[in-house]
């Protein structure tokens, strides 16, 4: 049998991140030979994946990026099964890397994503791995990308919420910021109203006149009074006639409109672990 060093051991739990135990048993296994042994650890942790693929997992990190242009970034949601797990530094290190890998290859969608290359593996395989290193359900929850003259990031406090917002043309970091804080706190469905899915409003529409005839409103006016509501709904749920938190009588809109007249909010993405 190999003479297993201390060496040995520690090498490899900085290469895999398993646990010094595990390492030692993986290089003993592999009688010492080091790249067997790291495949003896993402067997494992492709093993234990596997047994918790039933499993829930509903915390995790959702964190968001630009490139130094600012003209894209990425957002990204890495998920645990708990909160112990979610703020680990390690577990933080490791969905940072995966966004900046995302956003360094240009990737547009979660499956892509899942089979870009890093560190020489495809990532849903290191994901798939980090399982079997943590012990928990690891996985890849959401991603998107956004490409734009400018975007903005942010990312609330404990990485449970993250935006983006995409602007027509260069704006003050800050305003930027602001913006994307707002779409953060009052999670609108879409930029505006002629953004908002046809299902969305014939679903509102439908709420209005039952809502309506609850009321015990006349038959005929039942459409008049859901159109109604579906105005409110716009002023409440688009982004562009909602409210500015930071100002609470201006639109969005109107704020904007204040700072530049130009300037258009093109898109914008929210995840949340409490979607």
């Amino acid at each position: 049998m190999a003479d297993i060093k201390a060496a040995d051991v520690a090498k490899l739990r900085k290469a895999t991140g398993a646990g010094m135990m595990d390492c030692k048993k993986a290089l003993v296994e592999a009688n010492g030979d080091f790249d067997k042994a790291v495949e003896e650890i993402r067997k494992k942790g492709q093993a234990i994946a596997n047994k918790r693929a039933d499993r829930e997992a509903t915390e995790g990190v959702v964190l968001a990026k630009t490139t130094d242009d600012k003209t894209n970034g990425a957002i990204v949601v890495l998920n645990c099964e708990t909160d112990f797990v979610a703020i680990n530094e390690d577990f933080i290190k490791f969905a940072t890397s995966i966004l900046d890998k995302a956003i360094e290859s240009k990737v547009n969608t979660l499956d892509e994503l899942k089979d870009t290359e890093m560190d020489g593996h495809k990532i849903g395989d290191l994901v798939a791995e980090k399982s079997g290193v943590i012990g928990e359900k690891i996985e890849l929850g959401g991603f998107a990308s956004v490409t734009s003259n400018m975007v903005i990031p942010y990312i609330h406090q404990g990485n449970k919420l993250a935006t983006l917002v995409a602007f027509s043309k260069e704006i003050d970091p800050q305003v930027g910021r602001d913006i994307a804080m707002q779409v953060a706190a009052m999670s609108p469905v879409s930029v505006d109203k002629e953004n908002v899915p046809e299902d969305v409003i014939a679903k509102e529409l439908e709420i209005g006149r039952e809502q309506a005839r609850l009321d015990g409103k006349p038959e005929a006016m039942l459409d008049k009074i859901a159109q109604g509501k579906l105005g409110k709904f716009f002023k409440e749920n688009t982004l562009m006639n909602q409210i500015f938190v930071k100002d609470g009588k201006a639109t969005v809109a109107n704020y904007l409109k204040g700072i530049d007249a130009d300037i258009k909010v093109n898109s914008f993405e929210r995840f949340s672990l409490n979607n």
